[in-house]
């Protein structure tokens, strides 16, 4: 009898843990989507913190002026920029001999936007070397970009 009653007892087990495995299976492996979401939630709280302290700082026109002064060198009417460079770590500017002056490769303190407006003045400007009245290049061949025209030169530069 000792057997029988191991055994049933046995089985009694085996079907409770049959019955109850999947059950627990899917309730810690919720609990662990949970304490996860939780944790992503919190993450998620911080950040919204974060951002929003960013956002109050905007309404700080003392810091307004430091960061157009940081991130886009401006100054202040009557200020003089200046920018130091290390000759140590400043690789040397190769001499361009193109007529192009003020470009931020050369190290100029002239704001980018000045720079860029430059950029687009000269942008509608032939080359030194290429002829404005579009007569072939010393090869034979029309320069690039040239058009060949009744020898005026109709193009003006922008002011």
């Amino acid at each position: 009898m000792f057997t029988v009653r191991t055994m049933v007892f046995s089985l009694v087990v085996l079907l409770a843990f049959v019955l109850v495995y999947p059950t627990l299976d899917s309730f810690l492996q919720q609990r662990a989507e949970v304490d996860q979401l939780r944790a992503e939630r919190d993450a998620a709280r911080e950040t919204n913190e974060d951002l929003e302290a960013e956002l109050r700082r905007w309404d700080d026109e003392a810091y307004v002026i430091a960061q157009a002064r940081e991130r886009l060198s401006f100054v202040m009417p009557g200020e003089t920029a200046y920018r130091v460079v290390d000759p140590e770590s400043a690789p040397a500017a190769p001499v361009r001999e193109t007529g192009v002056t003020g470009t931020a490769a050369e190290g100029s303190t002239r704001p980018w936007y000045s720079t860029v407006w430059d950029s687009v003045q000269q942008a509608g400007t032939a080359p030194a070397d290429v002829p404005a009245d579009g007569t072939p290049a010393p090869g034979g061949t029309p320069a690039p970009g040239s058009t060949p025209t009744s020898g005026t030169n109709t193009a003006t530069p922008a002011p």
